[in-house]
């Protein structure tokens, strides 16, 4: 669920086809996106294993230790992209403002944390040229705790 309104538009991210736009400001540390509809996830294991599931894997996120998401019905929550200085924070699913987001921004996570650890995406970083590589999960969740911890202590200064 995306919580302030938005759009859909072509993304100013070289090569990114389309992006998520904030139709409002958005404070930092406030939720832009919410878990919600996710009826299962799968282990890695039963991706990997699966002919079905893994024809669907570059429609997935990593939501917790080797537990993914598979959206192939691509919500509007897919249209986030990456990021190596991103204006949101992806945390255990949701997304939160990194800093006071005035309306038209374009939304990007840093996709490390939804990738399996090691794997690698099938493009680079449209910045820097580098490869986007998954976290391990305790990479992922030691990082984005800390920074989460960081940005709501500055929002309450």
């Amino acid at each position: 669920m995306i919580l302030p309104r938005y759009h859909v538009a072509a993304s100013a991210i070289r090569g990114a086809g389309k992006g998520l736009f904030l139709d409002e400001a958005v404070p930092a540390g406030r939720v832009i996106t919410a878990p919600d509809g996710i009826d299962r996830t799968f282990g890695l294991a039963e991706i990997v294993g699966s002919a079905e599931l893994s024809a669907q894997f570059h429609a997935s996120a990593r939501w917790f230790e080797d537990r993914y998401t598979l959206s192939p019905d691509w919500p509007d929550e897919c249209y986030i992209n990456h990021s190596f200085t991103p204006n949101g924070l992806w945390h255990l699913g949701f997304v939160f403002a990194l800093a006071e987001l005035p309306a038209g921004t374009e939304i990007t996570v840093d996709y490390r944390h939804l990738l399996p650890p090691g794997g690698a995406e099938d493009f680079v970083d449209s910045v820097t040229g580098e490869t986007i590589v998954g976290l391990t999960w305790f990479e992922s969740l030691a990082g984005s705790t800390r920074a989460l911890a960081s940005l709501l202590d500055a929002t309450q200064r």
